[in-house]
């Protein structure tokens, strides 16, 4: 066999030639194939993320009314939850009637729970109170109760003088001070909302409305 070196120099070019014929020709079939299909899957899922951009930048001008409705309907939430509260705080009600009661002047005596009712939506409970106070004070604590942001709903209400007080029902007689001038006793009813009983376990009509915020009637 002939010497490489003997060969022709024409005939070297061609073994040159050919070597790296072959050379590219399985480097296309290896590295270069490969990595063009590589290449080709990148760029074909860079198009479809484009395209996906391209349709959810339609949607930029709405977040905004999106991100406003959101808040709005959030704050809704948080003044139906101080008209309607979601848990039984009957410490916070009787604190709220102490403090109405303190700001018109009226001594609230007595706090008697009575039965709770369930409805559909919401739980009525009711307290049996008992109050004393001038005239025109224990008016003033019935307004205040009336515009309060919690429903409270005033009902059986029964005035007498200091001087009978049994006559409105008053279980106990106290010490009243030169300027009060009335006994009153009344029922208050507060309400807590709560999920709908999914096994209609729950008492009341179906599809009874929610109660209406009503003033203390004198």
């Amino acid at each position: 066999m002939a010497n490489f070196n003997e060969i022709s120099g024409i005939k070297q070019w061609a073994a040159a030639v050919g070597v790296a014929v072959l050379v590219t020709v399985a480097l296309y079939f290896t590295l270069f194939k490969s990595q063009r299909e590589t290449n080709a899957a990148a760029q074909a899922a860079l198009d479809t993320k484009l395209r996906e951009n391209a349709e959810l930048e339609s949607y930029r001008p709405k977040l905004v009314d999106i991100e406003r409705q959101l808040a709005s309907l959030k704050q809704q939430l948080e003044i139906e939850r101080k008209i309607v509260p979601d848990e039984k705080e009957v410490p916070g009600f009787m604190k709220m009637m102490n403090a109405e009661a303190m700001r018109a002047g009226v001594e609230l005596r007595r706090y008697t729970a009575k039965p709770t009712a369930a409805k559909d939506f919401y739980t009525e409970v009711p307290f049996e109170m008992e109050l004393d106070g001038p005239y025109y004070s224990m008016l003033n604590f019935f307004d205040r109760v009336g515009k309060l942001e919690r429903i409270v709903d005033v009902s059986g209400l029964q005035v007498a003088t200091t001087k009978k007080p049994t006559d409105a029902k008053a279980k106990h007689t106290y010490q009243y001070a030169p300027n009060e001038s009335v006994v009153a006793t009344c029922t208050a009813t507060t309400f807590f909302s709560h999920d709908m009983d999914p096994s209609g376990s729950a008492a009341g009509r179906p599809g009874q409305p929610a109660p209406v915020k009503k003033q203390g009637t004198i």
